[in-house]
């Protein structure tokens, strides 16, 4: 059982409760996958009555989408991070990579696949989708930038890049040659898509 929480407040108190069950399904997740979370698996690694979960989730369906915009949350602040300091539009995109890629070399991308898998709330499904739509923003200055003439094309080059990289680096393949292979194809051809008259 986990010791009980103790708050100043209500409110605090409640917050603490609710973060212990999220930190409860998240541990679930990492150790079996999302499709462990249930109620009762939650209630008992929080050490909390199942009862007690409804007065904060409707489901465990509703556990897992605040899981899953947690870690998007987590994602997104990793990758802004990682290019603090970068005006050069093209070393942007090259930091972005190596973050995006390294966070598949750490092995949360497993987690949000995971989360993406199970069953979500058809409330909640907006929310997630606008999350997964927030981490490509994170791009979004640089290829500005660079003058693209179609910037939601380039993302979705990018993406792709991305995740044919993510393939090979779980496939086996040595992640830094594979990120820098990531780096040197999406410079190249965004430096090539900046200067060309061509409409997207």
């Amino acid at each position: 059982m986990s010791p009980k929480i103790q708050a100043e407040t209500v409110v605090e108190q409640r917050q603490l409760r609710q973060r212990q069950l999220i930190d409860a399904a998240l541990a679930i997740a990492l150790e079996s996958g999302a499709s462990s979370i249930t109620v009762a698996a939650v209630a008992e690694k929080a050490g909390m009555a199942r009862s007690s979960i409804y007065e904060y989730f409707s489901s465990s369906a509703d556990l897992v989408a605040d899981l899953v915009m947690e870690e998007l949350a987590l994602y997104q602040n990793r990758l802004a991070k990682a290019v603090i300091g970068t005006s050069d539009p093209y070393e942007y995109v090259e930091l972005w990579i190596a973050e995006a890629l390294q966070y598949v070399v750490d092995g949360r991308h497993m987690l949000i696949k995971s989360l993406n898998m199970a069953s979500i709330p058809e409330f909640r499904r907006d929310e997630i989708s606008q999350g997964h739509r927030n981490l490509m923003v994170t791009i979004s200055s640089p290829l500005q930038d660079m003058g693209l003439k179609d910037i939601r094309a380039a993302m979705s080059y990018l993406q792709n890049i991305i995740e044919a990289a993510s393939v090979r680096i779980e496939s086996g393949n040595n992640p830094e040659v594979e990120t820098r292979n990531a780096q040197i194809f999406a410079v190249a051809g965004l430096r090539a898509l900046s200067t060309s008259d061509i409409t997207l």
